[in-house]
């Protein structure tokens, strides 16, 4: 990674902050540390990072507040880290907004791997930059824009990832598994719940309704399948 990749590392004790920000700048990153939710806030909008990697708690507050306010404006890829690692915990995680949840204790390599796997994910490949024209609905994955009937639709990153990956395999039905894989991590073993409230989400962005959806249709006991650009067609 480039030395200009940014990471707010959000850590209030220094036995962690700093060995892990010097592993992060061994990396190539480079990290700056707040140790309140406070300097949190002020120093992301004071440097714009690519990364945060947050805690869960802070002496003046709790991460997930911090993880919430970001969302408000921004799609910056977010880790949490926390020493509580239960499935609700990681649940409630994903489902605020966080991207990845890391329970301590935890290696800097994997911290690592970690990061530059979200980094990954966040960059269209030249192979996906193209466009996907379903019903109403233009996805241009080049820009990571979407359009429905011409108007801007506004989506969280986990929204327009989920949408991308429906979308790619229209007429196809898609595995909760497989989503789950793609969009937050090959690793995950928990609940598929927080797919469901994402899905949710997006339905009703889409103006969707889930007895009779135009574009996101169940397919029970296996997943999703997104309708195909000719079911258009033909109902029009």
């Amino acid at each position: 990674m480039a030395a200009s990749t940014r990471i707010l590392l959000v850590e209030d004790e220094a036995s962690i902050s700093e060995p892990l920000a010097a592993a992060l700048e061994r990396e190539g990153f480079a990290p700056v540390v707040a140790r309140t939710a406070a300097e949190a806030l002020e120093l992301f909008d004071r440097t714009d990072p690519d990364v945060v990697l947050l805690d869960l708690m802070l002496p003046d507050g709790d991460g997930r507040d911090v993880c919430r306010e970001l969302r408000q404006d921004s799609d910056v890829p977010i880790i949490m880290l926390t020493a509580r690692g239960t499935e609700v915990d990681r649940i409630v995680g994903l489902e605020i907004g966080a991207d990845d949840y890391v329970v301590k204790p935890f290696s800097s390599g994997e911290l690592v791997a970690r990061i530059r796997a979200l980094l990954r994910r966040a960059q269209p490949s030249a192979s996906t930059a193209r466009e996907l024209n379903i019903g109403d609905l233009a996805i241009d994955t080049a820009s990571r824009r979407v359009s429905l009937s011409g108007e801007p639709m506004e989506l969280s990153r986990k929204e327009y990832d989920l949408l991308v990956e429906l979308a790619a395999h229209a007429g196809e039905v898609v595995t909760r598994e497989d989503l789950m894989a793609s969009v937050w991590d090959s690793n995950w073993f928990g609940s598929t719940k927080t797919l469901d409230v994402h899905i949710g989400w997006l339905r009703k962005k889409l103006g969707d309704d889930s007895n009779d959806p135009r574009y996101v249709h169940t397919v029970r006991g296996v997943g999703f399948r997104f309708a195909a650009p000719e079911e258009f067609t033909s109902a029009g």
